[in-house]
């Protein structure tokens, strides 16, 4: 039996199609950035207790993921109890805790592993049905990961995509 994780919450406002348009409210976020090698064993360590408190924060889903200035930028969610109370302060100056900001976002899921090659395939989908739904994006496409890399089966990948939306739209 595989391990429940808390996972980041999203009230779905639309479904278009191949698309739903979610409202996210504000979320405790650790993010790192890498120019090369794998960002998540960073964040992984700060979660981990490689933090100023010594803390253990547990793991949580999705993770984020997307290029940025050249380097290859990951996001972990905190859990919800960091929204009432601060979150450990990072141990590396490379890992940034910021809350994020609410929004509307357009996200299309696919299983599997993921790779550039699905990324690539799943994002034009997304933009394409954007177009076709007459959406504005506000935002480049961000990678969202919920599984383990241990798991195998019914895997959960999303593309999300902030988006200019009035909800009596």
């Amino acid at each position: 039996m595989g391990q429940q994780y808390e996972s980041q919450p999203y009230e779905i406002i639309k479904s278009l199609d191949e698309l739903e348009v979610r409202y996210y409210p504000p979320a405790m976020m650790a993010k790192t950035k890498a120019s090369s090698g794998n960002p998540f064993s960073t964040l992984f360590r700060y979660i981990s207790g490689n933090n100023k408190k010594g803390e253990k924060i547990e793991m949580t889903t999705p993770v984020y993921m997307y290029p940025e200035d050249n380097t290859s930028a990951m996001e972990f969610v905190l859990p919800k109890k960091y929204m009432e109370q601060e979150a450990p302060a990072p141990s590396q100056d490379n890992v940034e805790i910021y809350q994020s900001e609410p929004g509307y976002f357009a996200a299309v899921r696919y299983g599997g592993y993921s790779n550039s090659t699905k990324v690539k395939t799943h994002t034009e989908r997304l933009m394409k049905e954007i177009e076709k739904n007459s959406l504005e994006t506000i935002s480049e496409p961000v990678v969202l990961s919920y599984d383990s890399p241990y798991k195998v089966m019914n895997r959960r990948n999303e593309i999300l995509v902030k988006i200019s939306y009035t909800p009596s739209e």
